[in-house]
């Protein structure tokens, strides 16, 4: 294809999550531009973008634009796509002196909805809403969904698969009130007729080597693989179930069907998993309705402010039963 735009730079620094919810935008670029795709994020997240076909080179910055800014220069790209749209990006724009291109982030929405509950919230995807900002250059979305590329065969993680059919179970978020109570995964695991495989980092650790002591059914891999590993365990899993979670966005890059816990953060903020229109995926939401303090962030608490966690702590534990037994058959 014909275009004015040979070479682009695509820019989310942060963080796991949020750089995965760009692969159908850089999907779409690549393949409807027919360009050379770059992109830079921070050193710590090269590895969610580095096995992705679609880009063509990645930069990484540790802090500062400042990095990098001589090899970006030389680059002389014809449009930058601004996907974070903070101070560092902006500094980025300036600095470059290309045409950009950048998106609503509805702040004001999100915050009247969490500190007023004044709800102006699109109905829309954050996905949804960086197609809107392509309009202009003829960039459309392809209803494809998220995709992810963790450059793990089977062969390189066979040791880790439970020969049998497995429940993969995310116990870790980086804010407490993201994460799924304990109350909540004994329950999980008691009712599951899978093995149970828990994902996590180091920091959930503690927490997983209990539950894998007093359950047979568990299978503890908590700080113990990669985070490309946990994404190709999420793929062969039959169901996934998370918190608000880059591995939530990750099994959604898989079609994997789940079932997501809704604490601090929720849905209508607009990040829930994507699979693309093209795509009937079976996704259930635990959440409580029965409260007005939720969601008390777009980004997730250490504490609940409240001090009772009720969005979690009080979600019935028949309708996780039952959305399990939907999910396992």
């Amino acid at each position: 294809m014909d275009s004015q735009y040979k070479k682009v730079l695509i820019v989310r620094f942060s963080s796991i999550g949020d750089i995965v919810l760009t692969s159908p935008v850089v999907r779409c670029v690549k393949k409807q531009l027919g360009c050379k795709v770059h992109f830079i994020t921070k050193s710590k997240y090269k590895s969610t973008v580095e096995y992705n076909p679609h880009i063509d080179k990645i930069y990484t910055i540790d802090k500062e634009i400042t990095e990098v800014l001589p090899q970006l220069k030389a680059e002389k790209y014809d449009l930058i796509i601004d996907l974070h749209k903070n101070l560092r990006s902006q500094r980025l724009k300036l600095s470059l002196r290309t045409k950009s291109i950048s998106f609503d982030k509805i702040n004001i929405e999100k915050w009247l909805r969490i500190y007023t509950r004044m709800d102006t919230l699109p109905d829309k995807h954050l996905v949804d809403r960086y197609f809107e900002s392509l309009s202009s250059i003829g960039v459309v979305n392809d209803d494809e969904g998220l995709c992810y590329h963790h450059g793990r065969t089977d062969n390189d993680i066979a040791n880790l698969i439970p020969t049998e059919k497995y429940v993969a179970i995310v116990l870790g978020a980086t804010y407490y009130t993201k994460r799924i109570p304990i109350e909540k995964l004994e329950i999980i695991i008691q009712n599951s007729e899978l093995k149970c495989l828990l994902l996590g980092g180091a920091d959930v650790a503690g927490l997983a080597a209990d539950l894998a002591s007093r359950f047979p059914q568990v299978k503890n891999l908590c700080g113990l693989v990669s985070l490309n590993e946990s994404a190709a365990l999420v793929s062969h899993s039959k169901y996934t179930i998370t918190g608000d979670t880059g591995l939530m966005h990750m099994a959604a890059a898989f079609k994997t069907p789940m079932m997501v816990f809704w604490g601090s953060t929720a849905y209508e903020l607009g990040m829930y998993p994507y699979y693309g229109s093209n795509h009937k995926i079976l996704s259930l939401y635990m959440e409580n309705k029965d409260i007005n303090c939720s969601p008390c962030s777009k980004i997730g608490k250490e504490v609940c402010p409240k001090g009772h966690f009720k969005c979690m702590m009080d979600l019935k534990n028949n309708d996780i039963i039952n959305a399990m037994k939907l999910l396992e058959n």
